[in-house]
């Protein structure tokens, strides 16, 4: 083989070989961060800022203990930790969260509200009345335009706003026993703790 000949082959080499090589870093890079982290800890925007603005009205027939329960307004967040769920009863992981959300409406010091999202009153109702009802209250969000302002990706999702009204904290899939015990009860205490 010539020499320019070798040369030509090189050039050739190089130039599938740069591109190959790379594509193979980012392809790299890209399955080291997806990796990354816990996926039910996305970063908000709305962390540490007010909690959008909400005036829902209640979901249609719901009581709790014997009383009809409201809706959700921005207006009753100042004073108060509350715990806000964004829930469906044709979302299967809110089944699984139910009985945890219970145990968390145990805690006097809390209080913990709900947006129910793309529903249908009876379905909630239906949902409540299986699992019990741990919502003080539960606005109606049938359109879902309630969920967008609060940035839910999709349900369920937590929040916790302090007694400030602003968001401290967001908890994206299901509430778990892990992600209760080293995520959520933290940043409830946290909440709590501030003044």
């Amino acid at each position: 083989m010539s020499p320019s000949a070798r040369v030509g082959l090189d050039k050739r080499r190089l130039v599938v070989l740069v591109p190959l090589v790379a594509f193979l870093g980012l392809a790299g890079l890209f399955f080291v961060r997806l990796g990354a982290g816990d996926p039910s800890q996305l970063p908000s925007a709305l962390i540490g800022h007010p909690a959008p603005p909400v005036d829902l009205p209640g979901v249609e027939g719901l009581t709790r203990d014997g009383a009809p329960v409201p809706g959700l307004a921005s207006a009753d967040f100042p004073g108060k930790v509350t715990l806000v769920n964004v829930w469906a009863s044709w979302c299967i992981p809110c089944h699984a969260e139910a009985p945890l959300l219970m145990q968390l409406a145990s805690d006097p010091r809390i209080r913990v509200a709900g947006i129910n999202y793309k529903d249908q009153p009876e379905n909630a109702r239906r949902f409540l009345g299986r699992y019990g009802n741990p919502f003080v209250v539960s606005g109606a969000d049938p359109s879902g335009r309630a969920a967008i302002e609060w940035g839910v990706y999709g349900v369920p999702e937590t929040f916790v706003v302090g007694r400030d009204g602003k968001i401290a904290f967001k908890l994206v899939g299901p509430i778990t026993p892990e992600n209760l015990q080293d995520a959520l009860r933290p940043a409830i205490e946290k909440a709590l703790g501030q003044s």
